[in-house]
C-alpha cells in the first residue's frame, strides 16, 4: 500500500477494492453537498463547469448517509470513538482514472462542515480521505458483507430445509450453495457481532451501531438489489465505455450470465412449462417462507411469495446460488489486501472529524486512527476472514451426487466449461497489470459463505 495516499488509490478502490458498490453516477449534485465548480475547478480537465461534467457523465458521487446518526462504540470508557457520514464527489478525468475531487464529512452543510478538496493543505485532503475510507469500512463490513452475503444467504438456507424434502431438484441445486453458511453465521453471533464480540473491542459501530446499520439497511435490501445486472444499472455505472476498468461489474457479469445459464439448463430439465412451477406446492412454501418468514413480510422489499413462471424461477435461484457464491467472494476475500493498512481501512477513529480547515496535523492524524489494541484486533480479522478453507469446493465443483440424471450432469459440465472461459479471460486481462483484479475468477469462488 505504498500509494495509498493518492488519490487515483483512493478513486480506484471504489470501483474494484472490497466494497466496490457505492459508487454511483451523479445526475444532480444533491443540495446537502453544495459544492461549486469555483471549489473543483483545478481538478476538472475538459473546460466545462461542474454542472457540464455531470451533464456529460463524468462525475459521480459515494454517500455514506446510512451511518449518520449511528451510534458510535461506547463499550470502552478509556476511548472515545468517532463515526462520520461523509459525502464524496469522483471525476473521471481524461485518462479514465476516477479521482476524488470533493469530500465533506457529515451530512448537513454549513460552517462547521467545511467541504474539504484536493487543493487545500496536504493533511486536510488525507484526513477527510481517511475518514471516507473508515466510513466505508462500516458500511463493507456490517451491510455489503454480513447483511447482504451472509444473513440472506441464512434467510434462502433456512427456508430451503424448511419447506423442500431432500429429493426436490431445487433442494439438490440450493444444498451446495448453503453448505456451512448456518453454521459459520451462529459462529459470527458468538464471537463477531455479540455483546463483548470482535465488533464491539474494535469497531466504532461496536455496543450496538453495528445492530442500528443493520436494521437501515434493511429498507435498501431489495430483490431487485440482488439481482447483480440490475444493481449495477440502478447505480448508473453499467457503460464500458464511460467506465472501462470497472472490472467487479465486467467480471461479475460474466459469472451471473454462467451462473444464469446452468440455471436455466437445470430449471428447463425439471420443469417444461409455467404450469409445473405454478403447481409446485414445495417451491411455492420455499418461496413463500423468505419472504413472510425469513424477511417479515415486508413487501416493500420486492421478494416475490409466488413464482409463476420458469423465467422467474431462473432469476430466483441465480440470486441465491449468485450472492451465496460469487458476491461473497467479491466483497470478502479482499479484505486483507484492503484493509490490512489501517490507514485505508480504519475499523475506529479516536478524535472527531474536523470542523475547520488548516489545524491537521500528521499528529492530529495519528491521534485520530486506532490504537494499537484495536488494530491488532482488526488485522487479525481481516487475515482469518480473507482465508480460504482446506478442501475448499469452488464454484461449479459439486462432488456430492445429489444428482444422478444425466441430462443434469450434462449441465454441470457446461457450467464448469464456461467457469473455465471465465477464468482464462480474467487471466489473460491481469497479465501485466500492477493491480489484478481476481476476487471474481471462478477458481477463487468458494460455492458457499463458509467463512
Amino acid at each position: 500500500m505504498q500509494h495509498w495516499q493518492e488519490d487515483f488509490m483512493f478513486g480506484y478502490q471504489f470501483l474494484n477494492g472490497c466494497n466496490p458498490v457505492m459508487i454511483h453516477k451523479c445526475t444532480k449534485l444533491p443540495d446537502k453537498f453544495p459544492v461549486t465548480t469555483e471549489m473543483v475547478d483545478c481538478s476538472l480537465e475538459r473546460n466545462l463547469t461542474l454542472e457540464e461534467e455531470i451533464k456529460e457523465g463524468n462525475v459521480y458521487i459515494a454517500d455514506y448517509s446510512l451511518l449518520d446518526g449511528v451510534s458510535a462504540n461506547s463499550t470502552d470508557p478509556c476511548t472515545i470513538q468517532y463515526l462520520a457520514a461523509p459525502i464524496c464527489l469522483l471525476y473521471k478525468n481524461l485518462q479514465n482514472k476516477v479521482l476524488p475531487i470533493a469530500i465533506q464529512l457529515a451530512q448537513t452543510p454549513g460552517e462547521n462542515n467545511p467541504i474539504y478538496l484536493p487543493s487545500d493543505e496536504k493533511y486536510d485532503w488525507l484526513l477527510a480521505k481517511i475518514w471516507v475510507r473508515s466510513s466505508d469500512f462500516h458500511i463493507h463490513q456490517t451491510v455489503t458483507h454480513l447483511l447482504r452475503t451472509h444473513l440472506i444467504s441464512e434467510v434462502f438456507g433456512i427456508a430451503m430445509y424448511r419447506q423442500l424434502p431432500a429429493v426436490h431438484p431445487l433442494f439438490k441445486l440450493i444444498l451446495p450453495h448453503v453448505k456451512f453458511t448456518i453454521a459459520i453465521n451462529t459462529k459470527a453471533r458468538e464471537q463477531l457481532i455479540c455483546e463483548c464480540g470482535l465488533f464491539d473491542k474494535a469497531n466504532a459501530t461496536g455496543g450496538g451501531g453495528h445492530v442500528q446499520l443493520v436494521q437501515r439497511s434493511m429498507k435498501q435490501l431489495t430483490f431487485s438489489s440482488l439481482c447483480f445486472p440490475e444493481e449495477i444499472q440502478m447505480r448508473g455505472v453499467d457503460s464500458k465505455e464511460e467506465l472501462p476498468y470497472y472490472f467487479y461489474r465486467d467480471d461479475g457479469n460474466m459469472v451471473w450470465e454462467a451462473t444464469k445459464s446452468f440455471v436455466s439448463d437445470v430449471v428447463n430439465i425439471y420443469y417444461d412449462s409455467d404450469e409445473t412451477v405454478k403447481t409446485d406446492v414445495e417451491l411455492q412454501a420455499f418461496v413463500k417462507d423468505v419472504s413472510v418468514f425469513g424477511l417479515n413480510g415486508n413487501e416493500d422489499l420486492g421478494f416475490p411469495k409466488t413464482i409463476m413462471t420458469r423465467d422467474k424461477l431462473i432469476e430466483y435461484l441465480t440470486v441465491i446460488i449468485f450472492v451465496a457464491s460469487s458476491q461473497h467472494a467479491a466483497v470478502n476475500f479482499g479484505q486483507f489486501d484492503w484493509c490490512s493498512w489501517i490507514p485505508n481501512s480504519p475499523p475506529t477513529m479516536r478524535r472527531p472529524p474536523p470542523t475547520e480547515k488548516g489545524v491537521v496535523t500528521i499528529n492530529y492524524i495519528i491521534e485520530s486512527l486506532p490504537d494499537r489494541g484495536r488494530s491488532c484486533w482488526h488485522l487479525g480479522a481481516v487475515w482469518a476472514l480473507s482465508q480460504f478453507q482446506e478442501n475448499e469446493l469452488f464454484l461449479g465443483m459439486y462432488t456430492d451426487e445429489h444428482f444422478i440424471e444425466k441430462p443434469v450432469k450434462n449441465a454441470m459440465q457446461q457450467f464448469r466449461k464456461k467457469l473455465d472461459d471465465i477464468c482464462s479471460i480474467i487471466k489473460e486481462r491481469n497479465k501485466n497489470k500492477k493491480l489484478p483484479y481476481y476476487y471474481f475468477s471462478p477458481d477463487r469462488i468458494p460455492n458457499s459463505v463458509a467463512v
